[in-house]
């Protein structure tokens, strides 16, 4: 199977980024209430612990593939707290009335494309380390 060019690997995260945004910023303003603006932060911020954990982790051991490293386990840990934070924020937000069922639902499906295309473009991207 052959690598789709990495322009339109970037075109389409893009697109898909921005529908993501749409999706969240169209939640807002259809409703004319701006709290589910708060997902945006929560899930641009979400692989920031991820990313800092592994960027510090000791990878000098080639025995330290293992479960043995406990700095990387605490970025996913943490990531995995802003993942579900940005899931369950709009849900409490709508199970508290302040926003609407349909401003909660554009806001979650929403901040799984912003996420989802983070998570996607440092996964194409990235070095592969093979030996």
């Amino acid at each position: 199977m052959p690598s789709a060019n990495p322009l339109s690997k970037i075109i389409v995260l893009a697109s898909v980024l921005a529908a993501g945004f749409l999706l969240i910023i169209l939640s807002c303003a259809l409703f004319n209430n701006w709290l589910p603006l708060l997902v945006v932060g929560v899930f641009l911020i979400a692989p920031l612990p991820n990313a800092i954990c592994e960027r510090y982790a000791n990878n000098d051991d080639f025995m330290s593939e293992g479960s043995g490293n406990s700095v990387v386990d605490f970025g996913r840990y943490i990531t995995g707290f802003f993942v579900v934070t940005g899931l369950a924020l709009p849900v409490a937000l709508a199970h508290s009335r302040v926003i609407g069922v349909p401003a909660m639902i554009m806001s979650i499906a929403g901040g799984l494309l912003v996420y989802g295309t983070i998570i996607t473009f440092t996964l194409f991207f990235s070095e592969s380390e093979e030996f």
